[in-house]
């Protein structure tokens, strides 16, 4: 069991399955310039494009490269659905206690929910309103900044060893979805499950009549 008071919650691979919309872009735009498909797709999942662009092509324009392969992403929506559990596990998080940090723009973000038919939040921290993404701390402690809560009463939730790296140097709980990588990949989780489904929260009474939220997780270590 687990206790926070706030959630923040990874996009894509915890709430949205993108994993084939994404490596076909990031395929294509690497067989586009010449580049090893699968060393790109490696840096693409966790990090904002512009990151994955200035590591793996430091020679191209960033910038205007990162508009290309956004566009492509909007556009290319197919075989993107929902994370089992995701819709079940928002509904039961009380408003104002969870939000959406995300390495995606707030253009990409809003089309991969609204394609699943999940809400994202207004105070959403998408990749235009930090300077430094993930494995940076930075994108985790600005979701906690505008929830109002501090950074060690906040759990995470992530798919990557990048955001899982943001998320503990912010002093944060983390569980770990295998979603996109195997378990040994996200050893520095605390707790490590399959997917939402293998989540169950229960919302109790704090101080000061505040709201604590407990998570139970309902998995076989062995199966994973």
């Amino acid at each position: 069991m687990l206790t926070c008071s706030a959630v923040l919650f990874d996009l894509d691979g915890v709430l949205v399955d993108s994993t084939p919309a994404v490596e076909r872009v990031w395929r294509g735009w690497a067989a586009e310039h010449g580049l090893d498909p699968d060393y790109v797709v490696q840096w693409a999942h966790g990090r904002r494009s512009i990151e994955t662009i200035r590591r793996v092509a430091p020679a191209l324009d960033a910038p205007k490269e990162n508009l290309k392969v956004e566009r492509s992403e909007i556009e290319d929506l197919e075989g993107v659905r929902a994370i089992e559990g995701a819709a079940e596990l928002l509904a039961a998080m009380p408003p104002g206690q969870w939000t959406v940090v995300t390495s995606a723009t707030r253009e990409l973000a809003e089309a991969r929910m609204r394609y699943v038919n999940l809400p994202l939040p207004k105070d959403a921290v998408t990749a235009e309103l930090v300077e430094r993404g993930k494995p940076h701390p930075e994108p985790y402690l600005k979701g906690a900044a505008l929830l109002g809560f501090p950074p060690d009463e906040c759990l995470v939730m992530e798919d990557t060893a990048a955001g899982i790296a943001s998320a503990k140097t912010a002093g944060m709980q983390v569980i770990g979805l295998t979603t996109t990588y195997q378990a040994h990949e996200l050893r520095e989780a605390d707790v490590i499950v399959r997917s939402c489904a293998d989540i169950r929260v229960e919302v109790r009474a704090g101080a000061e009549d505040s709201l604590k939220l407990q998570f139970y997780f309902e998995y076989s270590p062995a199966e994973i």
